[in-house]
């Protein structure tokens, strides 16, 4: 049976979670609040600005039921609080009044933040692209030192597989599309593949996992590395190619700059810049399913009504035919590289 991408299911886990019972929350938490509350801009998890009666507001995070088990939660705030240890500028998980990280109301795991402002880093400026490539090396240093116990691997083959599976068992392709979709992803599977093997064994080592430019705080010049919720083993290269823009060129310049920061504390193997097209096609893919998965949350049809429309899938189309040709395509260079 397939899903009508229109029709949003008539409840969700969140429509309970009101603002009495985030007051509600915040105070068995510890946390002495005002009553003001703010909605920010959050659709995987729920995440609130709350006011407190004395000193700065603090940000609560609520995440989404069946998403992460509590031991993978767990994992990401060990993480993070390591990375905090070493002085790597992250935002970590404030300690509850129960002496945990992590706090429990109802059905809804929860944690709390300092708020933190700051905008984000201009990765055109090439000492940025430098600093970066400093913090990045540190931090995979400390994601070296052990592994996840329980959270997950990339697995970008299996993962691409996945994702298209969930999209054609739910009906989400229009059918006037389905021959060209289903053209392509073979295809690109196929040349993904060959992309993997000629990147030949890399190493794998916990990751910040989602290090695009909007989670990355600048101010004052210092650097905050926000949001580890996607947190999870991979190769280097995947917190490094999201910060990449421009053409083949730019990107291999920004990208040598990142590794002549990185490589004064962690050496890279190079060959990795033969994942950076899997990755990305792996991430539209990805990101397609992460929507249809989504669709019963009423906040996605209300803020992403264009993905139940034709005219995206025909982008999408047209993206993923444009993703072959990178593929087909030699991996970017970077200067010096030989």
């Amino acid at each position: 049976m397939t899903h009508d991408p229109t029709v949003a299911a008539p409840s969700h886990p969140y429509d309970s979670l009101t603002p009495d019972t985030i007051l509600d929350a915040m105070e068995e938490a510890g946390f002495a609040v005002s009553g003001r509350l703010f909605a920010l801009n959050s659709y995987e998890n729920r995440v609130y600005q709350v006011g407190l009666d004395e000193g700065a507001p603090v940000i609560a995070k609520f995440y989404r039921p069946g998403r992460w088990t509590e031991a993978e939660i767990r994992e990401e705030h060990d993480f993070t609080l390591e990375l905090l240890k070493a002085d790597i500028p992250v935002v970590a998980p404030m300690e509850l009044a129960s002496e945990d990280t992590l706090g429990r109301h109802g059905e809804f795991l929860l944690a709390v933040f300092p708020q933190r402002g700051g905008q984000a880093p201009d990765t055109s400026v090439t000492d940025t692209l430098y600093r970066l490539g400093q913090w990045l090396g540190q931090i995979h240093n400390i994601g070296a030192s052990k592994p996840f116990a329980h959270r997950s691997s990339m697995d970008l083959l299996d993962g691409i597989d996945a994702s298209n599976r969930l999209l054609l068992e739910g009906g989400w392709i229009p059918a006037d599309l389905r021959p060209a979709w289903d053209s392509l992803i073979p295809d690109l599977q196929r040349l993904c593949a060959a992309r993997i093997d000629e990147a030949g064994p890399v190493e794998t080592l916990r990751l910040h996992g989602d290090c695009h430019a909007g989670n990355i705080l600048c101010r004052d010049e210092q650097m905050l590395f926000v949001d580890l919720d996607d947190c999870r083993t991979g190769p280097a290269i995947q917190d490094m190619w999201l910060l990449l823009n421009g053409d083949e060129f730019e990107r291999g310049s920004q990208l040598g700059e990142l590794l002549e920061g990185y490589e004064m504390f962690r050496d890279f193997n190079r060959r990795e810049r033969h994942l950076i097209e899997p990755l990305r096609c792996y991430r539209q893919i990805a990101h397609c399913a992460w929507l249809a998965k989504r669709w019963d949350d009423p906040a996605f049809p209300r803020f992403f009504p264009w993905f139940a429309q034709p005219r995206f899938w025909s982008d999408q189309v047209l993206s993923l035919r444009e993703q072959l040709s990178a593929l087909q395509s030699p991996a970017i260079t970077v200067p010096g590289q030989y």
